[in-house]
């Protein structure tokens, strides 16, 4: 396989097949290909939407609403029928799911960055597939505007996702809206840094009314996806073996190149911050690592100053005080005080729990 980190967005319009109900044989479908992937050690995650879909189709409802409160009423409905169809079919071919409800406050906030970062690692590393939606009851945002497009490129970056597939009832983004113009030609690649003007006026609104997002959403993603060092595909549902296809590097529908690394995306986030709230001193043998790609282990910490979280940018400090980096803590200080100087294999026995080896992973370091 060309790529082997995916997150596959399913749009509304994708997982009704353009009905007013949910198609369990699309479903059949996804899961198929899914399975075929993870027989190839690719990793996947499913960003799901269809939540209103399955309450409005369990109450009867003809029309979707449009009082903001009733549709959240239909997302909890519909949100435990849409996984329970998801559990059923992934599981006929041995998957087994996982879900995950996020917000956009769950992936602003440094430590509950880093919390649900380590949550869908260790899902893919036990082979499991999440199923990700935005939390619909309590988020009003993915209501309104279809953020799930937005979702899925803000979890392609929490993962370092190499590819991120935006399945939508279109065969990709087109010059003009193909249901109004006839003469709207497909754009098959779009490499410049910046998304041109023109594709941005080309994108619309949705037009059978099962979404709640439309092209101009999945151009956001792909912009804030690809910036992040993911390559973004959008392309149709409809397409038969469309995932194991694109999976493979096979040119269906629109594909935006990647303008940057994921790894050089994250280090000029932790370069660019303001105040660092500390820093931790380290030895010789731990800055040698660190200038050869290692990341920062604990034995390696000689001293903690300052007062930091989790998930806080903190400063890297040589034996006499010069700064040689910036990474993101993945303890606190005082988490720090008591574990600095052991091996990564006492963290547990000394916290009581442990977030991992590494005090900054090399992959949330930036070298000075």
């Amino acid at each position: 396989m060309t790529f082997h980190r995916l997150v596959v967005k399913c749009g509304t319009s994708t997982l009704t097949a353009g009905t007013p109900r949910l198609a369990p044989p699309r479903l059949v479908e996804i899961a198929q290909q899914v399975a075929r992937l993870r027989s190839e050690a690719s990793e996947i995650i499913v960003v799901s939407s269809g939540a209103v879909a399955a309450g409005r189709e369990r109450l009867g409802l003809m029309q979707l609403p449009k009082d903001l409160p009733v549709k959240q009423m239909l997302s909890a409905i519909g949100q435990p029928r849409l996984m329970a169809l998801y559990e059923q079919i992934f599981g006929l071919y041995g998957l087994t799911i996982a879900q995950v409800l996020l917000t956009r406050a769950d992936l602003a906030d440094r430590r509950r960055y880093l919390n649900s970062r380590n949550t869908l690692t260790a899902l893919l590393e036990h082979g499991i597939i999440p199923i990700v939606n935005e939390n619909d009851t309590v988020a009003t945002e993915e209501i309104r505007v279809g953020d799930n497009d937005n979702l899925s490129a803000l979890v392609a970056n929490l993962i370092d996702a190499d590819l991120l597939v935006l399945l939508t009832d279109q065969a990709g983004l087109y010059t003009a809206d193909p249901i109004l113009d006839p003469t709207a030609q497909l754009v098959t690649d779009v490499t410049a840094p910046d998304i041109p003007p023109a594709l941005w006026q080309a994108a619309g609104g949705t037009a059978n009314g099962l979404g709640t997002g439309g092209m101009v959403t999945k151009l956001q993603a792909a912009d804030l996806a690809r910036r992040s060092g993911t390559t973004v595909v959008i392309a149709s549902g409809r397409e038969p073996n469309v995932l194991t296809r694109l999976a493979a590097g096979e040119k269906l529908g629109t594909w935006f190149q990647a303008v940057a690394t994921s790894v050089e995306s994250r280090k000029r986030y932790i370069l660019a911050g303001g105040r660092v709230p500390g820093y931790v001193r380290v030895d010789t043998g731990a800055m040698q690592a660190l200038q050869h790609g290692s990341s920062l282990l604990p034995v390696g910490v000689t001293a903690v100053e300052g007062t930091f979280e989790r998930g806080d940018t903190i400063q890297v400090m040589n034996a006499v005080g010069r700064e040689i980096a910036r990474g993101i803590a993945n303890y606190s200080s005082d988490e720090l005080a008591l574990i600095r100087g052991r091996q990564s294999g006492e963290i547990e026995t000394l916290l009581g729990y442990t977030y991992g080896d590494e005090m900054i992973h090399r992959n949330d370091l930036a070298l000075l």
